[in-house]
């Protein structure tokens, strides 16, 4: 998917889980970390938003590695995730970040490509439901915001109230 979109799914997933988090959906330092978290596997991509932005970094781990390689896995996440607990971060910070990643997985999850899940291994996951950049990739976003929106309306507000 494009950058675009998986800032737009970031968000709206960080928005919609956070309150079982007993997190603020809006804080803005957990809505950049979202936002952070959902373009950050690409840095395995010199030609993508972050690659662009993360050079030679992303040229490195491209010419080693590949784009959907380590950073697109279920090892990439976990590592990130330790890792950053272990250096102390707020368990909200590594939440937004973490939630932020999981959607950009996610996300790439339904093009053919697939996703390298349990990297190294060859095995990929996905749906080929639509090809990144493709009018059909608009039709998935809009349809994954709308649905969850609608789940955080019916399931975030009714938790909230049990809460209370």
């Amino acid at each position: 998917m494009m950058a675009r979109s998986h800032v737009v799914i970031g968000l709206a997933t960080w928005i919609a889980a956070a309150p079982w988090l007993h997190l603020s959906p809006v804080d803005p330092v957990y809505l950049g970390l979202a936002l952070a978290g959902s373009l950050l596997p690409d840095v395995d991509h010199p030609n993508s938003w972050v690659g662009r932005r993360a050079r030679p970094v992303s040229t490195v781990i491209a010419s080693t590695l590949g784009h959907r390689g380590i950073t697109h896995s279920a090892l990439a996440i976990v590592g990130l995730t330790l890792l950053l607990f272990q250096s102390g971060y707020r368990r909200g910070a590594v939440s937004a970040l973490a939630i932020g990643y999981l959607s950009h997985l996610a996300a790439d999850m339904l093009t053919p490509r697939g996703l390298r899940l349990a990297w190294p291994h060859r095995r990929t996951w996905g749906l080929n439901l639509c090809r990144t950049g493709s009018p059909m990739e608009s039709v998935i976003v809009i349809v994954l915001v709308c649905g969850i929106a609608w789940w955080a309306h019916m399931y975030g507000s009714w938790r909230m109230h049990a809460l209370r």
